[in-house]
Order: C-alpha cells, then structure tokens, then sequence
C-alpha cells in the first residue's frame, strides 16, 4: 500500500519516516519529492509531504491507523492513501 504523508517539518528525513513506519512493518520505500537533483544541484528542501509504500496490507492498515495525526519532529503528520498513479489519456 502507498501512503501520502503530509504536513511534514522541513527537518523530517527519509530515515524518520522509515524509522516511524518500521516499528508496523516491513517499508518498501519512501520518496520526499523536491529532494532530488535539479541542473546538478540539490533542488533543496522537501516539500512537505512524502510517499510512503509498505508491502504488508495488515501491516500498512496498522501503521496508518496509528500514525494518523501523531506527531513527528514537532507536527502532527496525516496518513493518507495515495492515489494510483495516473496514465494521461491523449485525444486523437
């Protein structure tokens, strides 16, 4: 399951987010969009938000129910699941 974690502080790392959703179940990964690389520079901080994707179903139910709205690094995080990703439809 993919989640989207918002409200994030601009100090929450990667690792607090594998570190908080860890002690549920087994983290597939997890992206904070705005910290990869822009014309070979840092792009800087993340946005905010983050993507989270558990493989165990049991596991990711346990970990949104419990993280929902509990702090991190000073804020109250939402849990979400994230949206499938889109294919864009083209008009011929």
């Amino acid at each position: 399951m993919m989640f989207h974690v918002g409200n994030l502080s601009p100090e929450t790392t990667r690792e607090n987010l594998i570190e908080a959703f860890r002690a549920f179940g087994e983290v597939a990964s997890v992206t904070l969009p705005g910290e990869r690389m822009k014309g070979g520079r840092a792009a800087g901080a993340h946005r905010g938000y983050g993507f989270v994707r558990m493989t165990d179903r049991a596991q990711a139910t346990a970990a949104r129910a419990a993280l929902d709205g509990k702090p991190l690094q000073g804020r109250a995080i939402s849990v979400r699941l994230a949206a499938p990703p889109r294919t864009p439809e083209y008009v011929h």
